[in-house]
């Protein structure tokens, strides 16, 4: 329940408290006075489109403080999740606006985006004006409430239709793009095999530039190789033909000189030993050589073979990469890239069968759907008409048309029922709320069968009935009167102060008969004795209260029989509520 409403800086209104109580709360006052800066200021509170404060003035603020009752968790839980503390059962919310059009929002204290304001109002509060009557009048609204109305097990049924509906619609996009863009996927693939096909021809391996770089300068100068090979070979063993002796001839001499006189001293046995060593070492190294020389051959043939493996492999870094990792790194993501390129028939073949489920089990849903909103539509329409014989119009009856949705005129057509349909997210049907004023008369749609007060006395016989099924604590309604008087805003008064037995209800009203009704009136009143026009609210009972509506019924709130004739008012008021 909304206990306590401070509004500063807003429109007319420089600073005023609306003290509310549980019940019917009337706002009355002159035109121009503000009354409506009430609703404003509610609408700002709750996350509203916010305006400059007006000139003169540093910001504008609306404060709220609210009574949160314990069975209303899913608000309680949202106010916690803000930081707000709830311990004692209120909440404290705040909006403020500055002169340069900045605003600030407050949940219980703390700092909070403006959006946390607007989420909790969907929870505390439900305003209802003209423009709102306007909006049912399309049919857009007049299918989302009527979905409200049909309950929870409705609301699961549109759920599962509208994953069905967005599945479809992927797997469709899906299936579109392989076919449209399938010629350029083909290439991309072709080119990508091509690129494979000639790495894996050449067959890369690691390491192998080195190798063949080696190669291949040894076969450029095999020759001069041979006659350093052979003059070292020369060198260590000697000529055989000329019978001069080697290197390892040499040092055997030497070591064999050294053996002799070894046993008188027995460093030279050390460095006969070191010479006899040498001249292993000189022997395995000829022996070596000689290996070199018999495998080393100056093949052009091989020679020819490794410049044409180079200049393959030079291909591949011109084309794909400038070294062979990066040749083979390549080869690598190509071959990923093909998987992700799958335009083969079966792939598009499972997409198609898979569209085909989705489309009968979309094209199902919504068939149970329209069955859904067909039985709601009965009860609704029954509903509300009901509620219309209360509000002076015994003989009206409102009908919730639901029919099908003509072919083409959503983003798929689905098979539903006997017919096909044109199908959105939100089902395959059209709801078009009808008025039949009287019997015998054709329905009409709402906005071309009803006048304005017929429309307002429709509008507020929903907000009962989707009040009957629950909603938020705190409903408002601003002028919803607005072209209705006589009994029938005696009978509007009436149901306004029967839904308040359920509803924190707060009522702008020009009506005297509706505000008769009120539990708690308050008046909205300029003060034009200054430069600056302002208003102020105060709580009206007994004698001023009567006065003011005196001064609603006949403008003359001093008139005795004025006075008279608004006590009579408040008194039929008060039988007709008990």
């Amino acid at each position: 329940m909304l206990e306590e409403l401070r509004i500063q800086n807003l429109g007319v209104i420089a600073d005023a408290t609306l003290p509310l109580d549980p019940g019917l709360t009337c706002i009355t006052g002159e035109t121009g006075a503000g009354k409506t800066m009430v609703v404003a200021g509610l609408g700002l509170l709750f996350g509203g489109r916010a305006s400059r404060a007006p000139l003169g003035a540093d910001r504008a603020l609306v404060e709220g403080r609210f009574a949160v009752a314990e069975a209303a968790l899913e608000l309680r839980e949202r106010a916690i999740e803000a930081g707000a503390d709830l311990e004692d059962g209120e909440l404290l919310l705040a909006r403020s606006v500055s002169s340069e059009g900045r605003s600030k929002a407050w949940v219980g204290g703390r700092s909070a985006p403006v959006g946390v304001l607007a989420e909790l109002g969907e929870l505390a509060i439900s305003v209802h004006g003209q423009s709102d009557q306007m909006r049912l009048l399309q049919p857009a609204e007049q299918r989302a409430a009527l979905d409200r109305f049909a309950g929870a097990d409705h609301g699961k049924l549109l759920d599962a239709y509208r994953a069905a509906f967005h599945e479809l619609g992927a797997c469709a996009s899906e299936l579109s793009r392989l076919r449209t863009s399938a010629r350029e996927m083909a290439r991309e693939a072709d080119m990508l095999r091509l690129g494979l096909d000639e790495i894996t021809a050449v067959d890369p391996q690691e390491g192998e530039e080195s190798e063949l770089a080696e190669e291949a300068l040894r076969l450029e100068n095999a020759e001069a190789l041979r006659l350093a090979a052979a003059t070292a070979h020369g060198a260590i063993t000697g000529d055989p033909a000329t019978g001069e002796g080697g290197a390892t001839d040499t040092v055997g001499a030497a070591a064999r000189a050294l053996e002799h006189d070894a046993h008188s001293d027995p460093k030279l046995a050390e460095f006969a030993e070191r010479l006899a060593e040498a001249g292993a070492l000189l022997a395995e190294a000829a022996v070596d050589l000689s290996s070199y020389l018999d495998d080393l051959s100056a093949d052009p043939r091989r020679l020819e073979e490794i410049y044409q493996r180079q200049a393959a492999l030079k291909t591949l870094y011109r084309k794909y990469a400038e070294d062979l990792p990066g040749v083979l790194a390549w080869a690598d993501n190509a071959s990923k890239r093909l998987g992700e390129l799958d335009v083969s028939d079966e792939r598009v073949a499972e997409l198609e069968s898979q569209h085909a489920e989705l489309t009968a089990r979309a094209a199902d849903l919504a068939t149970q759907l329209r069955a859904s909103r067909r039985a709601a539509a009965e009860r609704f329409s029954g509903s509300v008409s009901t509620e219309l014989k209360g509000l002076a119009m015994p003989h009206a009856e409102v009908v919730a048309a639901v029919e099908a949705r003509p072919a083409g005129r959503g983003s798929v057509d689905l098979a539903v029922e006997t017919a096909v349909s044109g199908a959105s997210e939100d089902g395959a049907d059209e709801v078009e709320l009808l008025l039949r004023p009287h019997p015998g008369s054709q329905p009409a749609a709402l906005h071309k069968g009803a006048s304005g007060g017929e429309l307002s006395r429709v509008m507020l016989a929903i907000e009962v009935v989707f009040a009957e099924i629950g909603g938020p604590p705190v409903l408002v309604f601003d002028e919803v009167d607005a072209g209705v008087g006589g009994g029938a805003a005696i009978e509007i008064g009436r149901c306004l102060a029967k839904l308040a037995r359920r509803h924190q209800v707060l009522v702008v009203t020009h009506l005297p008969q509706v505000a008769a009704f009120a539990d708690r009136h308050l008046v909205v009143s300029k003060d034009t004795s200054g430069a600056v026009t302002v208003s102020g609210v105060r709580v009206v009972d007994d004698a001023a209260r009567a006065r003011e509506l005196a001064r609603m019924l006949a403008g003359m709130p001093d008139s005795h029989l004025g006075v008279a004739h608004a006590e009579e008012l408040l008194a039929e008021a008060a039988k007709m509520k008990s």
